[in-house]
């Protein structure tokens, strides 16, 4: 057991298929694998660590996701260089994922931090940060 470590993180999104089809190829690209999958739901794991990805009852899609209001602000990631950075912020925009703060890419995070910030079908802002 890794104390302190993240377990798992658990998000409900609007349109599993979209959020599976974006977080899958996004996942699997960081080196994660495919671990569960059932009707309402999929996940992806990498080590000990997995995210979990879970249909939104229809009851619960009338006020959409902003990061803006209590919870959740963004998810990070590490990525392996800036080349890597480079590379995948190519692959975003090749599938047409809105990258946030163009004007400023990739130095939107200040002069000494290299990352990309995009968003996933439900506007959840996601980022991939250069040691």
């Amino acid at each position: 057991m890794s104390k302190g470590l993240l377990h798992h993180i658990e998000i409900y999104v609007s349109d599993l298929k979209k959020s599976a089809e974006f977080w899958g190829w996004l996942l699997e690209e960081l080196g994660y694998r495919s671990y569960q999958k059932w009707e309402y739901g999929q996940s992806w794991k990498i080590e000990n660590t997995y995210i979990v990805f879970v249909q939104t009852d229809e009851g619960f899609l009338d006020v959409p996701y902003h990061r803006k209001r209590v919870g959740l602000n963004h998810v990070a990631f590490h990525a392996e260089s800036r080349q890597h950075i480079d590379e995948m912020t190519e692959k975003l925009n090749n599938r047409g994922v809105t990258i946030l703060y163009q004007d400023q890419h990739p130095f939107a995070g200040g002069d000494d931090y290299y990352a990309v910030y995009f968003e996933d079908p439900d506007r959840i802002k996601v980022e991939l940060v250069a040691p």
